[in-house]
Parts: structure tokens; C-alpha cells; sequence
């Protein structure tokens, strides 16, 4: 009797535990199955730059990845196993890495199921050019702590060569995202002459977050300033921060100057801008992996309301958003900010019909201009840009929309065609196999 009673009250008490345990993991399927479909329509399933990657073989759904998540739904449980849900969110933190008990997950950089073309680079980050060097997200590193640490050790490796006193510089540095800023720091404590160069403002990939989006990072220390403690920091906060540095430690940084091109001569590099030359002895390249965004250089455009990317859908409620663009990009931002239920949205579109998109991005734009979640304005093209509103030039006349957000999907340079034209070689690794980070 009283084995009887010990099992029975064993099968109760786990029972009581396991069972609602159970329940919780299916409702928790179900949702992450549900929200996976729904972003699936729009494409922003897929990861655009770091991101997990899970080896199913090693993975026991035990969920902590997704509870260490912050970003809230990058990660699911499927049939039992972890899965990529939300990888266009996806920041590249790690901290899902870092939370799995079996090692199962790697960040990766290319998108899954592709391969990513990384630069050819020796243990010292130099390319296979001699003197041109390559830090950050360009060698296949996204996060910033991990972007600073190459910025600081690409320049401690130039220093062993010496310091110049006249003549050419000591290094051009290419890119003012965090590698960048991290090298010129280095290279102003070394005492080198140099200067950094950046195409659009400072911040780099930072600069293409929503309004308010939380950047993730870690503990830096860096050269001239010391360390920096957050954690967390709005895209806001860290573009203040970068701000705040560039004022105090007097960078010779100068923005909106693209470089055209690097040529070898005599042991030496000329750095050819779109407004001078320079004569240095290192390059540091700290681009990004994404490339330049096609900008529309109309007035208005430099306000941090105008973005080239959409990184996170669910960050825009209640906003009034002008997409720019006819390609699938543009379709596929314009139906996944609608679907958000509380957005108005208006899609501005040079041409008078949408051509050699996907067929079911066209079925779903047609189902959402139909529904009024979208307005299409076609034959148009933005004339200005204001704070709180937008000048749309169409067939209708001069048209002044209300606005919060602007995404301009207008197309861009890619800088592997660049990096290619001056020497730089690359290696294909396939991204099963390749962690990055």
C-alpha cells in the first residue's frame, strides 16, 4: 500500500510539473510558428548580416537561447529545436550564443544557406596587398567590441613600423563606424599622422537603425577616452557618444568625402577621394559589408528620420512612413509596416507601374493598396524632406504628406567591385562551416 501510494504521488507531483511545463513549450511552438509565417510574406525571416547559427544535431530545445534573447522573437523553438524566426532583428550580440549549455549556436555573417566572400588576410588583419590593412565588419566581424579590438590592433601592428615626421602620411583610415574611430584613437595616442575619411556622417552601420532602436553591446576600452561601460544604448545615445568623442579628442575626420579609388606607388598609396589625393603609407579599410545606399540628394535628406534599411518592422507603431522605391525591397518594407495594423504608409514610386518584382510581393501590395493600408503614389519622386513632413512632386502637383519615418530603397554601390579594382582578394566560405565572431 504504501509503494502504492509513493508512486501514485510521484506521478502526480510530476505531473503537476511537467504538464503545465508542456503546455507552456506548445503554446510557445505555436506562437513563434505563427509569427514565423507572418513574417515569411515579408522576407524579414531572413538574417541580413550576424547572425545565430544553430546546429540542430547539438541543439536540445531547452529554449535558453530564446529567453536570453532581447530582441524578444529572433529565435523560436520548432519541432523541438531552436530556429532562426526573426533573423532581420537580429543585432548580432551573441548573448544567444552564449546562453546555450551545449554549444549549438555560432554567429555566422552571410545570410543561411549562402556563402559569404571574406577578404584573404593574415594574422595581423593585412589583405594581400602589403600596407593596406582591413578591421571590422568588412573581414566578416559585426559586433562592436569585436570592431574596436581590430581597429586598435590593426594600428598597433603599423606602429612597429615607425612613425613619420614629413612627407606622406602614416595611414589613411577608410570608414568611420566603430573600427574606424577605434583605429583613429589608436593612431592619435601613437602619435601618428594620419586623417580618416567617411563618406556619409560618422556612426556607420548604427546610422541605419530605427529611431530609439536598442543597440546592444559590451564593455569597450578605448584609446584617449577609456572604457565604456553600457550595455544597452538607443541608436541615439551611441551616435551622442561617438559625437561626444570625436568633439573632445579633435579627430581629423572629414565626412561626406568618398573614396574613388587606392593605387600603389613606390611602396606608397595614393588615396584618391572625390576631392583630393592623399600620399600615405598604410591604408585601414573599415567598411561595411552592405555597401553604400543609393541616396536621393534632395533637401532634408541628412535628418535621422531617413533610413536605407528596415532592420525591425515592429519598431514603427502608430507612424506616419513614406517608402521610396518600386523593387521588392521597397514592396516588401511598405507590406511589413502595414501589417503592423497601426502605420500609414505611403509608397512613393518613380515609375507609373511596380515591374520584375516577385509575384507574391505583387500580389500583396495589390491586396494592401486595395485594403487602404498602403497608398501608392505612383510617377512621383520626393522634392524635399522636412521635419514632420514630406514634398512628393507627382502627377497630382506638389503634394505635402505628413511624416515621421522615410525608408529609401533606392538601390546601392556594393563595395566588393571596389575592393576588387585595387587589389584586394577574396575566399568563399560556406556558411555552415564558417563561423565569424
Amino acid at each position: 500500500m504504501e509503494t502504492l501510494f509513493t508512486i501514485v504521488f510521484t506521478v502526480l507531483l510530476i505531473s503537476i510539473s511537467v504538464i503545465p511545463y508542456v503546455r507552456r513549450q506548445r503554446r510557445r511552438e505555436r506562437e513563434a510558428r505563427a509569427r514565423f509565417e507572418q513574417l515569411r510574406i515579408t522576407g524579414l525571416h531572413k538574417a541580413t548580416t550576424m547572425h545565430p547559427h544553430i546546429d540542430v544535431t547539438l541543439c536540445i530545445g531547452c529554449g535558453a537561447c530564446v529567453d536570453a534573447c532581447p530582441e524578444g522573437d529572433v529565435l523560436g523553438i520548432l519541432q523541438g529545436k531552436a530556429s532562426l524566426i526573426h533573423g532581420a532583428k537580429c543585432v548580432g550580440h551573441s548573448l544567444c550564443a552564449e546562453a546555450c549549455p551545449v554549444g549549438g549556436i555560432t554567429m555566422l555573417m552571410a545570410p543561411p544557406g549562402r556563402s559569404a566572400n571574406l577578404p584573404v588576410l593574415s594574422p595581423h588583419l593585412e589583405t594581400n596587398v602589403p600596407g593596406m590593412f582591413i578591421a571590422g565588419e568588412l573581414g566578416g566581424i559585426g559586433l562592436i567590441k569585436n570592431a574596436v579590438s581590430q581597429g586598435i590592433a590593426v594600428i598597433n601592428r603599423i606602429a612597429e613600423s615607425g612613425r613619420s615626421t614629413d612627407g606622406p602620411l602614416d595611414l589613411v583610415i577608410v570608414g568611420a563606424g566603430p573600427a574606424g574611430l577605434a583605429a583613429a584613437l589608436s593612431a592619435k595616442s601613437h602619435g601618428m599622422r594620419f586623417v580618416l575619411l567617411e563618406q556619409q556622417d560618422a556612426g556607420g552601420t548604427i546610422l541605419q537603425y530605427p529611431r530609439r532602436k536598442i543597440v546592444l553591446t559590451s564593455p569597450v576600452e578605448l584609446p584617449l577616452v577609456g572604457r565604456l561601460n553600457f550595455r544597452e544604448a538607443s541608436k541615439e545615445e551611441l551616435l551622442a557618444t561617438w559625437e561626444g568623442i570625436l568633439r573632445k579628442t579633435d579627430l581629423p575626420i572629414r565626412t561626406h568625402e568618398k573614396v574613388m579609388d587606392v593605387r600603389g606607388a613606390n611602396g606608397l598609396f595614393e588615396v584618391v577621394s572625390a576631392k583630393t589625393t592623399y600620399n600615405t603609407r598604410h591604408v585601414v579599410l573599415a567598411l561595411g559589408r552592405r555597401g553604400t545606399p543609393r541616396r536621393l540628394g534632395v533637401p532634408g535628406e541628412q535628418l535621422s528620420k531617413v533610413m536605407y534599411r528596415l532592420i525591425d518592422a515592429e519598431s514603427y507603431q502608430d507612424c506616419d512612413i513614406l517608402v521610396v522605391g518600386g523593387g521588392d525591397s521597397a514592396i516588401e518594407a511598405a507590406v511589413g509596416l502595414a501589417l503592423q495594423g497601426t502605420n500609414r504608409v505611403t509608397l512613393s514610386y518613380r515609375k507609373g507601374e511596380f515591374s520584375r518584382i516577385k509575384d507574391r510581393n505583387a500580389r500583396l501590395i495589390e491586396e494592401c493598396i486595395k485594403k487602404g493600408s498602403v497608398t501608392a503614389v505612383f510617377n512621383s519622386e520626393v522634392e524635399e524632406i522636412l521635419e514632420y513632413e514630406v514634398i512628393l512632386n507627382s502627377p497630382a502637383g506638389r503634394q505635402e504628406i505628413k511624416n515621421t519615418v522615410v525608408l529609401v530603397f533606392a538601390g546601392g554601390d556594393m563595395p566588393f567591385e571596389f575592393l576588387q579594382r585595387i587589389g584586394i582578394r577574396f575566399h568563399t566560405v560556406e556558411v555552415e562551416g564558417a563561423p565569424t565572431a
